[in-house]
């Protein structure tokens, strides 16, 4: 097991609290009953096979979605009905398995619009400077994910791979404490998802940001997180380090199916 992240144990009061959640849609469960903490400073992985519930239960927690039942809470403050806005101001950011880059606006326009949705009043926003005075905050994460070369270019002429990267970088412009990804290494090739997981781990280790993890790729889900929580037919059927959910025979049947 990779040891950059701290333990749980370790780690502080929970940033995240979701308890009970529920969603039906007609008569099938999504997700039933599901409960879990995440602790501050956290890396935690949310796996399971196709139709198991992870987006569903990761859009009830962002108020995408409203759960039929359930609560949560980040920092101890109930978010129901809070809208994305909102849960931004509290210090929650995401990704999404679909890239929300803008293909005919340059990386530096790409962050500083990121950061101005968080930015001051309507006030300054009008009359203040263009850019809300974040150029020199944008361009040094832009440095810290490694897309300073590509800082004037246009996001739309960018691999898919730097295209993730920059998604990823908009995600933390605002300086979220919790950050949800939502399959962060989907169509990355292997050289950029080592730098992106490195850039995680990097950001995880200097800024003390929290994660949770959706995602397919097991060998990117099983060396970035220290602890997994297995979701199948809209439950959590198991929870562990890597190895002990590598080895978990459930796991192993809800996978494989025998």
């Amino acid at each position: 097991m990779t040891a950059h992240v701290r333990n749980a144990a370790d780690a502080g009061a929970s940033v995240l609290s979701v308890r009970n959640i529920s969603k039906a849609f007609g008569g099938i469960k999504a997700v039933d009953d599901v409960s879990f903490d995440v602790n501050s400073g956290e890396i935690l992985g949310l796996i399971g096979p196709n139709g198991s519930g992870k987006s569903t239960l990761f859009n009830c927690i962002l108020g995408q979605l409203k759960p039929d039942q359930g609560e949560v809470r980040v920092n101890g403050q109930s978010v129901a009905g809070k809208r994305a806005c909102d849960l931004n101001k509290l210090g929650v950011g995401r990704t999404f398995q679909m890239l929300q880059v803008f293909p005919q606006m340059t990386v530096l326009e790409n962050i500083i619009l990121a950061g101005q949705e968080h930015q001051g009043t309507m006030f300054t926003r009008l009359f203040g400077p263009s850019d809300a005075g974040l150029t020199e905050e944008a361009a040094k994460l832009i440095d810290f994910f490694r897309l300073g070369h590509l800082r004037d270019e246009l996001a739309g002429s960018l691999s898919y791979g730097q295209q993730k990267l920059l998604d990823a970088a908009m995600a933390f412009m605002a300086g979220p404490s919790l950050v949800l990804l939502d399959e962060p290494a989907g169509g990355v090739n292997l050289t950029m998802l080592e730098n992106l997981k490195e850039r995680l781990v990097a950001f995880n280790r200097e800024r003390g940001s929290t994660f949770v993890v959706i995602e397919h790729n097991m060998d990117f889900v099983m060396s970035l997180c220290t602890r997994i929580l297995v979701l199948a037919g809209g439950r959590i059927i198991a929870e562990g380090t890597p190895a002990e959910i590598r080895s978990n025979p459930e796991v192993i049947e809800a996978y494989l199916g025998g």
